[in-house]
């Protein structure tokens, strides 16, 4: 365009049709929109069971079904007028909206770009059906009643969208092709399915029955429903906590099944699905720890809050909600999910121990019963548990006040004396990382059995392990009571030096030479800024004189990565958020630990595997197994003794 051709345009006012049909495409974009606008219209109208329809992706025609409360003569007449809504009638209920509809814009937007048929009952006796076209309300002076008819139908509403974007060529050909929109379409369902639990959701794509979720009794259902195998079920939880003016109930996978990426993670707020990256955050810090490095948990976040402490008005789909105190909900959500895994991976390190075991702790007096108890209790009197009966090894919710887990945790209560022991003197003397002595290198008079040695470590052992031998230098092998265990050396040896520095200062190395860096943004300032005194208790001393100039001043002691390794670590530290203290205590446990290759004199071996198999979450700090288990029937299976 020529700079006198811009000169010549004057300003001028666009005609009520193309500024419509411009308005509809920040609500209806694609077939998906029409899926959640509608289903939305289906829940607040009360429906119980809802079904969808889909031909040619959702564009050639989307329909949805419902047996909600339906609308009459009068109020078929103006639903589909821009601005028409039966669930706000002032600027303070917009603020207090309970609905997923309250703006008047879905049905007004769709009838811009499509054809609309709208059919509907009060009673089942009386039916009525509104047809509309592209741009219809241009006619709206007109009597609307010659656009309704009598029609038949039971209670409820079904609106059918015919030709989506047929009149918007330009929009049209953005589409995708007709099975990528259908599987957007479906998502949409998903979401609207996973939200309301309690309701019936029938997809039909094509004429062919795709999904059908029947109403059951809690989210966690519905999402083993909708995302899980049925071998994946005994594995999925239920977390229920609460903040002021809000509760969450959190639908997570244990660390059997961890994914590669995110697309398994939701949040809904008051029933929408919404995006909000801290929250989901918020889902990852509070599992952090539970599942191997490069892995994500799958789960949900279902908040119900109350509306004066949240705006959905400020996203045209409504995807996403500015809470009045997002910190508060973050907080929960990270807390009771952290708790909530911590004391899951207990339990399932209980599996570890026979029930000769579980029976004689139950008598030891020298278990406390103080950590049992917090178990039950420990995810306080607003969370709860609600695994698959049976499944999982929990036989009912842990909650407030609840015994029925007590009696078989004892056991976990406090380490062993022989454990501590053990583990305290492999904390403080370094592996011997050496070949065992020869016979022939004996002393006279010197017996050497390394056997012997072993089975005398292994009788101040509460599992009676026994040290059997190593394997790709890597793992330790050990046999107790019918089961072979396979130790990961390194991530045995990095969670028990991870404990440690959990509960003992950091001690400090000055350095002689101090390490200079400088940052990249002003964001990673004021994180070493306002964390300068707590990475001091890290064993890390910062120092700055200018804007984005730092120094370290000091280490912790024993630190022996290079200069730009250091930095970057330290660095690193901002991604982790309210878990950089854990980060980076689970760097330097991994720095300290035993390596691949090391080679472990017996005493050492025998020593870390009592240690190991005794530690009451069975993980590294990096979220990997510290060991597996094969049971003496499964070898025998393997070699076909028993069949």
């Amino acid at each position: 365009m020529t700079e006198q051709e811009t000169q010549r345009r004057a300003v001028h006012i666009l005609s009520a049709d193309v500024a419509r049909k411009i308005a509809a495409g920040e609500v209806v974009d694609r077939p998906a929109a029409l899926v959640r606008e509608l289903v939305d219209n289906a829940i607040d109208a009360g429906a119980r069971t809802i079904e969808v329809q889909l031909e040619g992706g959702g564009a050639r025609r989307t329909e949805v079904i419902d047996d909600g409360i339906g609308m009459t003569r009068e109020d078929l007449a103006l639903c589909w007028l821009p601005h028409a809504t039966s669930k706000v009638e002032s600027l303070e209920d917009l603020l207090a909206a309970e609905t997923l509809g309250f703006r008047g814009e879905a049905l007004a937007a769709i009838t811009a770009v499509a054809r609309v048929e709208i059919l509907t009952s009060t009673d089942g006796r009386e039916a009525l059906q509104l047809s509309v076209g592209p741009g219809g309300f241009d006619r709206a002076t007109e009597t609307v009643e010659r656009y309704i008819q009598q029609a038949r139908r039971v209670r409820g509403t079904t609106v059918r969208v015919l030709g989506l974007f047929d009149a918007v060529p330009a929009r049209k050909k953005f589409l995708k092709r007709d099975g990528a929109e259908a599987l957007l379409c479906r998502q949409v369902f998903i979401d609207k399915a996973m939200a309301f639990p309690n309701r019936t959701f029938r997809l039909v794509q094509e004429g062919n029955l795709k999904l059908f979720l029947p109403p059951v009794a809690s989210y966690r259902e519905r999402f083993i429903q909708t995302q899980c195998t049925e071998e994946e079920k005994p594995f999925v939880y239920e977390v229920f906590a609460k903040g002021e003016g809000f509760s969450v109930s959190m639908v997570i996978g244990g660390p059997e099944l961890y994914r590669r990426d995110r697309r398994q993670q939701f949040v809904f707020a008051n029933g929408r699905r919404i995006q909000d990256f801290g929250l989901l955050q918020a889902l990852e810090y509070g599992l952090q720890g539970a599942f191997p490095n490069g892995t994500h948990p799958l789960g949900a976040l279902f908040i119900t809050i109350d509306p004066a402490l949240a705006d959905f008005n400020i996203h045209p789909a409504k995807r996403e909600v500015r809470f009045k105190d997002p910190g508060a909900i973050h907080g929960t959500i990270s807390k009771n999910l952290r708790q909530f895994m911590h004391n899951l991976l207990v339990r399932t390190s209980s599996l570890a121990y026979s029930d000769q075991d579980l029976e004689k702790a139950e008598s030891d007096n020298s278990f406390g019963s103080a950590a049992a108890d917090d178990f039950a209790t420990g995810l306080g009197g607003s969370t709860h548990i609600q695994p698959e009966l049976g499944g999982s090894g929990f036989s009912g919710a842990a909650a407030s006040g609840s015994q029925n887990s007590s009696s078989s945790l004892n056991f976990l209560a406090k380490p062993l004396e022989s454990s501590r022991l053990a583990m305290e003197a492999l904390l403080e003397s370094p592996p011997a990382y050496r070949e065992l002595p020869r016979q022939a290198d004996a002393q006279p008079g010197e017996l050497v059995r390394g056997a012997d040695m072993v089975h005398a470590a292994a009788s101040a052992s509460k599992q009676g392990a026994l040290f059997v031998g190593r394997l790709f230098g890597l793992f330790l092998i050990a046999e107790s009571k019918g089961r072979l265990y396979i130790i990961d050396q390194h991530a045995a040896h990095e969670r028990i030096l991870y404990n440690r520095l959990s509960t003992h200062p950091v001690p400090q190395q000055e350095l002689l030479i101090p390490i200079v860096f400088e940052t990249d943004a002003e964001s990673t300032d004021r994180f070493l800024t306002a964390h300068q005194k707590q990475l001091a208790q890290l064993g890390i001393v910062l120092e700055t004189e200018t804007a984005g100039q730092w120094s370290i001043t000091a280490l912790p002691a024993g630190w022996k990565k290079g200069d730009q390794e250091t930095v970057q670590d330290i660095l690193a530290l901002e991604q982790a958020g309210e878990t950089f203290s854990d980060r980076w205590l689970a760097t330097m446990a991994c720095h300290m630990a035993i390596k691949d290759g090391d080679y472990v004199d017996d005493i050492t071996a025998q020593a870390l595997i009592d240690a190991a198999l005794e530690l009451p979450v069975p993980r590294c700090p990096h979220g990997r197994p510290i060991w597996t288990v094969i049971d003496r029937e499964e070898l025998l299976k393997a070699v076909r003794r028993i069949e």
